[in-house]
């Protein structure tokens, strides 16, 4: 029996067949998606209850304003907006010319003071030595007279008893008057020798007066010189006060930082006390973060944490928890608010926390302002130690 050709399966047939391999294809791969969302929703729903994540952070660096102490007129200004400066460039120049004529007028003070004094001192030591030579030499001659007037005295009384024997010698007429007369005139030489020696006396004894007076003006010249210790000390004090004056009319750079904003231009004047420049360090920058107080407790000083930025997606910085402000931030409003009405409603604060980086962070990789990400491990043993 002829039967021919076999004839070919009808096309519902074979779809019949493959129906049930793709059903189960299709079921395997929803089979591996749900797995994967629910292992992903697992995972993150763990990662929920076991993390803390501070969105309200930002970084922070110490905002330097520079002021001038002193008023004046801006001279100089060479720094931009964005320049990096190195320690002790120059910031701002303003006029200095009043305070350093005052610094030479006083300079010029001191310097007659310093020759005053040495005036002085040349002086009291003129008048030691010709004083204490004039001294010397007054109570040698002193000496000399209380020495020579005994011995005219006796002199003279020698001389009187040489003329009372003459006249008693004169009156018998065994004497001439000659030899009266001779020793009349020896009488009168011997007491005006006498008369003498005691003059010398009283001239030695003025002059060591004199001396002595000498010696007394020293101590009124050495009062002047303590009189102008005081006065020296008061010009210095002065002159250092001008010189700080004119030292403060140069602002430089306090540390290596860079320029974020300038206040002034040159030719403007400028009072005590305003703000002219803004400066920080970018290599002390900080995150700083506001936690709610329900969450502080998992935030310590030294709980480590992880910081993401978002201009620099995809990067996590390592850090840990530096310190925690010991007060909320409503404490710093400044503008209260008061409860006078009775009605409350309770509304969760936020405590301040600063997190140090570790490692530091290259110098102007984070600057200050950008937003930043907290992620801190929620462990509950710490929180209640």
């Amino acid at each position: 029996m002829d039967i021919g050709p076999p004839r070919p399966a009808a096309p519902e047939a074979i779809t019949q067949a493959r129906g049930p391999g793709r059903r189960r294809l299709r079921l395997a791969a929803l089979a591996v998606v749900a797995l994967a969302a629910l292992g992903f929703s697992a995972r993150w729903l763990h990662w929920q209850f076991t993390h803390v994540v501070l969105d309200d952070a930002r970084v922070a660096s110490d905002m330097v304003m520079l002021a001038s102490r002193v008023p004046g007129w801006v001279q100089r200004l060479p720094p931009s907006a964005g320049d990096s400066l190195r320690r002790g460039e120059l910031l701002v120049q303003m006029d200095a010319r009043d305070a350093a004529l005052a610094v030479e007028e006083l300079e010029a003070r001191l310097t007659g003071i310093a020759a005053r004094r040495a005036e002085l001192q040349a002086r009291m030591t003129l008048i030691d030595r010709q004083s204490e030579s004039q001294g010397a030499a007054a109570r040698a001659k002193l000496d000399s007279a209380r020495a020579s007037l005994p011995a005219e005295e006796a002199q003279r009384r020698f001389a009187e008893a040489e003329l009372a024997r003459a006249e008693r010698l004169d009156a018998t007429g065994a004497g001439t008057r000659q030899r009266w007369e001779q020793l009349r005139a020896g009488l009168d030489s011997a007491r005006q020798r006498v008369i003498s020696a005691g003059a010398e006396i009283r001239n030695a004894e003025a002059l060591l007066a004199a001396a002595h007076a000498a010696r007394e003006e020293m101590q009124v010249i050495a009062r002047q010189l303590e009189a102008l210790a005081p006065l020296e000390r008061e010009l210095t004090a002065t002159r250092d006060r001008a010189l700080l004056e004119r030292e403060d009319r140069t602002i430089r750079m306090p540390f290596d930082g860079v320029v974020d904003r300038i206040f002034v231009d040159p030719g403007e004047y400028v009072l005590a006390g305003q703000r002219i420049i803004l400066v920080h360090d970018p290599a002390q920058v900080r995150i700083e973060a506001n936690v709610r107080e329900t969450e502080v407790r998992y935030f310590r000083p030294g709980t480590p944490v992880r910081v993401t930025v978002d201009a620099w997606p995809g990067r996590v910085f390592e850090g840990e928890v530096d310190r925690v402000v010991e007060a909320a931030t409503s404490e710093f409003a400044l503008l209260p608010s008061p409860n006078p009405s009775g009605n409350f409603t309770r509304i969760t604060q936020r405590m301040p926390i600063r997190v140090r980086l570790n490692p530091a962070p290259p110098p102007g990789l984070l600057r200050p302002g950008m937003m930043a990400r907290v992620e801190a491990v929620a462990r509950e043993g710490e929180a209640r130690e």
